[in-house]
This record gives C-alpha cells, sequence and structure tokens, in this order.
C-alpha cells in the first residue's frame, strides 16, 4: 500500500507544480546532459525520466520521507524512463549549502529554492548548463557571476530561445541591478522582458 502512494504523491505534487519533464527534456536533448544535480528538489523526480543520473538534495522531511521508499521510485522511472541506460538515483537528505561528497555534473537543476546556482556551481562541470529561474534571485545572480556565460531563455512550449538576450536583465529606465538587494530580499527584479527559465554556462 506504501509503494503505490509514493507515486500517488509524486502526481499530487506533479498536479500542483506543472509537469516539468518536457523542460527537462528539452534542456537534456540541447546539450547532451548525461548527469544532473537537483538542489531543493522536493519531490520533482521528473528529471530522471530523462536523464540517467540525477542527485536529488533536500532536507525537508517530506522529501526525506518520500525517497526512503527509493525501490519503488526506481522501478516507477525504469517503467517510464525514456534512455536505454539503468537509470540511477541518488537522494541526500541534507542542506545543499553545505559540502556534498559527489562527482561533477552536467547539469543543476534551480527551481524555487533559493541560490542554488551560487551555493553549488562548484560542483558543476566546465561548459556545463545551470537551469534556474529567477524566483528568488538566482538567475539575476549568475547573470552577473563571472562563472557563468548567459546562453539562452526558456521560452512558450519549452523552447529554447538564444537570440536577443540582452534584452533580458534589463530594468525599466536602465537602472542598474543592486545584487546586495536581491541577497537580502531573495528576489528576482522586475525587469522589462522576463522568462519562466534562463540557462547559463560555467565558463571555468
Amino acid at each position: 500500500m506504501k509503494s503505490r502512494n509514493t507515486i500517488e504523491e509524486y502526481y499530487e505534487y506533479r498536479d500542483k507544480i506543472g509537469n516539468r519533464t518536457e523542460l527537462y527534456r528539452v534542456v537534456a536533448k540541447r546539450y547532451g546532459v548525461a548527469s544532473a544535480l537537483y538542489p531543493g528538489s522536493h519531490i520533482d523526480i521528473a528529471p530522471s525520466l530523462v536523464i540517467p543520473k540525477v542527485i536529488y538534495i533536500d532536507n525537508f522531511k517530506g522529501a526525506i520521507s518520500f525517497f526512503k521508499n527509493m525501490e519503488m521510485i526506481k522501478k516507477y522511472i525504469a517503467d517510464k524512463k525514456e534512455y536505454e541506460e539503468p537509470c540511477d538515483i541518488v537522494f541526500m537528505g541534507q542542506d545543499y549549502t553545505g559540502e556534498l561528497d559527489i562527482e561533477s555534473v552536467d547539469l543543476i537543476i534551480s527551481q524555487y529554492a533559493g541560490f542554488v546556482g551560487q551555493a553549488t556551481k562548484k560542483y558543476l562541470k566546465a561548459s556545463g548548463i545551470l537551469l534556474c529561474n529567477d524566483s528568488h534571485g538566482d538567475a539575476t545572480l549568475s547573470r552577473f557571476d563571472d562563472d557563468f556565460e548567459f546562453i539562452g531563455v526558456i521560452g512558450k512550449n519549452n523552447r529554447v530561445i538564444d537570440t536577443n538576450l540582452d534584452d533580458y536583465f534589463v530594468l525599466p529606465r536602465s537602472k542598474n541591478v543592486d545584487l546586495v538587494k536581491v541577497k537580502e530580499k531573495m528576489k528576482g527584479p522586475k525587469y522589462k522582458l522576463t522568462a519562466e527559465n534562463y540557462l547559463f554556462r560555467k565558463v571555468i
């Protein structure tokens, strides 16, 4: 009974946040992603459907409880995955800002979980991709971080847009972005043009 409820819990959560499988699929395919790190993942296991190796990190009790049923999760992924190799799923029930004993990855996923890119970029391979939104200002900090190159946004229908990128992260009346304020408020500024998700490439 418990096994079935684990997947039902995921479906309920997916209905609440929206199904992000296509988002992860598009990014994984475009940039040849074979491994990913997902700090603050909660129970969003959609990346494992399209990426062979995913490390999930969350210190929330609900996530820790969910991932205790790893056998059922792996069985579900094995039945639904879109790649040939076996799925490799790791869960770490801890704060992602602490030291992590992991190998570097091709992709870091940041969705509504704070300054993920800043805290975990050392685990991203050179030329690896950061997928993030700006709900807490993570995309803004990455945009003005020399370790990252802004390479695209995810537009409607999960399409990657890599043209006219200078139009993003521009404030009205060409004001300067106050990064100190972004860090204090943990909120992205109101730019003239925004996107649901942003893509950055690690340059070192």
